[in-house]
């Protein structure tokens, strides 16, 4: 590939962004007819149907790391590209069998909600509402990097006032018309990133006979055969599995996602939405595998390091080969709409995370005004958007699928062993609660500084001094560990004679 329109200002691209913005921004003033409670705010009301949030789950995990990091992870490194698709994937059944429907049953707002049931609350809020601020951060960071990318190339937009731009549409999302807006815009920039991506791997194939092997010969010829091969990307097995357990554990862990089960109206619409939303991830994932492959043999690896060095932009460059600018325009917007959702939907969570556990739960008790608490959220909203538009500034130029991986490890150590353990273990007090938490945020994050990432890349270290680039086999197990231990030498009455109303509330609901 010896020219492309990334770079230059694209009139197809704007023309599509534009109509997608003046859609959503519909949609949003809309919401913001029906956005006056707390529980519209959080929640939509519970009124969306468990087919709708499974197609808004999907959303958010179709995001700029799935479209744009996988596929350039797999473009660059091949075969090893695909750990985090598969990673992501394998955990949603976590979610369906162990998580989704006493979530739903337990909870009102916040995955905090449940933790905390019958535990004593302010400690324990106080603990989750850290970890999920954490979580959400670092999630963020890596969708506004995407955004400045994507906008600056597809716009000829300087990257700083693409972030500014992305962050404000954003806002205007999340302050106006809360859950249900944000809801509604997952799902029609899920159906509109399906079907581009879809029809972008079916006309990659078609050059190739429909036949996907013919397609992994010319890989293989091209690359030769370690693209096809392990240890492309993660070289450390003991880093593919701490990698693995991270991707596959933190689902089950993320604010965001969690929060969507209460979107729904009972426990039943929560199993429906983990099921439909299994469906449409996993058939989007196969695509990205389509997708990479077809990149890196059509576009060609350097041409893709040439427009960014992280990969994100190969999807677009084969879409404009095969398509051209029209294809191009369709897909880039496809993709800002895509990360403008997750974005809004992180915020929400960040935000709820603020107002409902930390000012409503912690600071006043639980004793609070519903409309102090909806303007609590609306100023957290605001705060975390300027965060989030500082931070995609800060690290420009990271590939964004890493940087998920990243969060997805403090989920999967912060949130996931406290919010298992409080469901299904009777002897689990607040002060392992609290341990747990502390413990997984602290290690994954100080371990995340002293590894390769940052040790090495950023601050120049010749050595780093943990040497797993991703620490949730560490960092994970710990949080398990620490949490049960300390509960074992702690004792917490109330907690173990609440287990059985527990127990009985999270299989039937509410009485």
């Amino acid at each position: 590939m010896s020219t492309t329109s990334l770079g230059q200002v694209n009139s197809i691209s704007i023309s599509f962004f534009f109509i997608f913005v003046a859609a959503t921004l519909f949609i949003t003033y809309w919401a913001s007819k029906k956005s006056h409670t707390t529980s519209e705010f959080y929640a939509a009301g519970h009124g969306i149907s468990g087919f709708q949030n499974g197609l808004a789950l999907s959303g958010d995990f179709m995001s700029a790391a799935s479209f744009l990091g996988i596929a350039g992870m797999v473009a660059l490194s091949g075969y090893d590209g695909l750990i985090y698709s598969v990673g992501w994937l394998v955990g949603w059944p976590v979610v369906l069998f162990l998580i989704a429907e006493p979530l739903r049953n337990l909870g009102k707002y916040t995955y905090a909600d449940v933790v905390a049931y019958r535990l004593t609350k302010r400690p324990v809020r106080s603990a989750a509402a850290v970890g999920s601020i954490v979580t959400v951060l670092f999630y963020l960071l890596a969708q506004m990097v995407g955004a400045g990318t994507l906008i600056k190339l597809v716009f000829g937009l300087p990257y700083e006032v693409a972030i500014i731009l992305v962050g404000s549409i954003m806002l205007a999302y999340v302050l106006f018309g809360g859950m249900l807006a944000t809801t509604w815009v997952q799902i029609i920039k899920a159906a509109l990133l399906l079907g581009g991506a879809t029809v972008l791997a079916i006309w990659t194939l078609y050059h190739y006979g429909f036949h996907f092997g013919n397609l992994i010969n010319e890989a293989q010829i091209q690359y030769g055969i370690d693209f096809l091969l392990p240890g492309g990307l993660v070289k450390n097995p003991l880093d593919t599995i701490s990698l693995g357990l991270a991707l596959m554990f933190g689902t089950a862990g993320l604010p965001h996602i969690l929060m969507r089960f209460y979107t729904v109206p009972n426990s039943k619409e929560a199993r429906k939405s983990v099921f439909y939303a299994t469906g449409f991830i996993g058939f989007f994932y196969i695509l990205t595998f389509i997708l990479g492959f077809g990149a890196a043999v059509i576009v060609g690896k350097a041409a893709i390091q040439t427009i960014d060095q992280g990969g994100n932009m190969a999807a677009l460059l084969l879409a404009e080969v095969l398509g051209g600018q029209v294809f191009l325009g369709y897909l880039a917007a496809v993709a800002f709409a895509t990360i403008l959702a997750v974005v809004a939907g992180l915020t929400l969570a960040g935000a709820s995370a603020v107002s409902h556990d930390l000012y409503a739960g912690v600071f006043k008790q639980g004793i609070i005004n519903e409309k102090k608490e909806l303007r609590v959220a609306k100023i957290s909203t605001l705060s975390l958007g300027i965060v989030a538009i500082v931070l995609g500034i800060l690290f420009k130029g990271q590939n964004i699928a890493f940087m998920v991986g990243l969060a997805f490890a403090i989920a999967a150590s912060a949130n996931f062993p406290a919010l298992l353990l409080s469901i299904y273990w009777k002897k689990f007090t607040t002060q392992g609660a609290v341990a747990s938490m502390i413990t997984g945020l602290g290690l994954a994050i100080i371990l995340i500084f002293l590894s390769p990432t940052i040790w090495v890349d950023v601050l120049h270290h010749s050595r780093a001094l943990f040497p797993l680039k991703n620490p949730g086999l560490f960092s994970m197990a710990g949080s398990f560990l620490v949490g049960i231990l300390v509960s074992r030498f702690t004792h917490d009455l109330q907690a173990e004679e609440k287990f059985a109303e527990e127990t009985v509330r999270s299989c039937i609901g509410e009485l």
